[in-house]
């Protein structure tokens, strides 16, 4: 392997600040470049496999952004349809919990929940202006939402277009010895990027499914909308499914049903939400990238909670590029240890 330099380190030191500068300033939409520019990584190959059959890279990175984009329109149009089709359901639940929760009488200490009655009360009123008032949630912040929405498609189709020649661009333009290592840590990056897209779906998936018992045995009807708000909760990374339990949970507190507390808790919160998030996640992305499970646990739930949904992309992609590296580093000393007792031994 190639010998590191300090005068090779020197310009990727000023790339890096400059970065980190960008990334302070413009917070609000880097998550939406960040997002876009995973995922243009990921469907990369896609691009590549369309650009070699039809020859025009232009053509591959607009259809496959404008795929992309009618596939997040449909699923909003399908979640929005079967929030409507359910808001007497949503508009009672949220009901009854204000209702407990502004009855002098009630105490949530008394059930056990760990929150004052402010904070239930800020958490209710979260989930009305998400899942009830959505619509004037929109309206209210509807240029900022817009923005994002279109730097993410533009920064998505960009790199499909120009990804390749950036690549080709930038690298021609290392040292040797920084080159090679851009080349591995570059490898395991679409590796992570790739298992984190493919793990998120497949656990929204599997969500949906093993949560219908869950509601069937609690009894309060709508299982195939329960098990959907779950699945959708899920999908979206600053959510998770443990957001929905919180909301039914709360509910079945509301009703003073303690059977249904526990099986949301036991059954629900434990099994439905935190395994899938504790195990299966980090297992299949950190088999991926073979980094242990639990290593990865921390990366995948550090960066959304410090990072909000970039944390999402960028905790498993940092905790990665942070052991590989070290990887790296060490087999670097052992080759350059063996080189210099070579001599010795002859």
């Amino acid at each position: 392997m190639p010998v590191l330099r300090s005068h090779d380190l020197f310009p990727i030191a000023i790339i890096a600040t400059i970065t980190l500068i960008a990334f302070i300033a413009f917070w609000e939409i880097v998550d939406m470049v960040l997002l876009g520019g995973s995922l243009a990584i990921v469907l990369m190959p896609l691009h590549h496999r369309i650009t070699s059959r039809y020859g025009r890279p232009f053509f591959s990175s607009v259809l496959i952004t404008t795929l992309v984009f009618f596939a997040f329109a449909a699923t909003a149009l399908v979640t929005i349809l079967i929030l409507n089709a359910n808001a007497g359901t949503l508009t009672g639940m949220f009901a009854a919990i204000g209702t407990w929760l502004n009855n002098p009488a009630t105490n949530p200490i008394s059930y056990g929940v760990p929150f004052g009655k402010t904070t239930l009360s800020n958490l209710l009123a979260t989930g009305t202006a998400f899942f009830i008032d959505y619509e004037k949630t929109l309206t209210d912040n509807l240029t900022l939402y817009l923005f994002k929405i279109f730097v993410f498609f533009f920064s998505l189709g960009a790199l499909l277009f120009h990804g390749d020649w950036l690549k080709t661009h930038f690298m021609s333009r290392m040292p040797p010895a920084i080159s090679e290592w851009v080349t591995r840590l570059s490898a395991v990056t679409v590796d992570t990027l790739y298992a984190v897209y493919v793990v998120q779906v497949a656990i929204a998936v599997l969500t949906f499914f093993i949560a219908l018992p869950v509601f069937w045995l609690l009894g309060y009807g709508n299982i195939l909308f329960y098990a959907f708000l779950t699945a959708f909760c899920e999908l979206i990374p600053v959510l998770g499914s443990s957001s929905t339990f919180l909301l039914i949970g709360a509910y079945a507190l509301a009703l003073g049903d303690t059977r249904g507390v526990f099986i949301i808790f036991i059954l629900g919160y434990l099994i439905v939400s935190c395994v899938p998030e504790v195990y299966v996640r980090p297992v299949l992305v950190g088999r991926r990238v073979k980094i242990n499970a639990v290593i990865m646990f921390i990366g995948i739930i550090s960066g959304i909670l410090t990072m909000g949904l970039a944390g999402f992309v960028l905790g498993p992609v940092i905790i990665v590029l942070l052991i590989t590296s070290y990887r790296m580093y060490a087999d670097t000393k052992k080759e350059r240890a063996r080189a210099n007792a070579i001599p010795e031994t002859n």
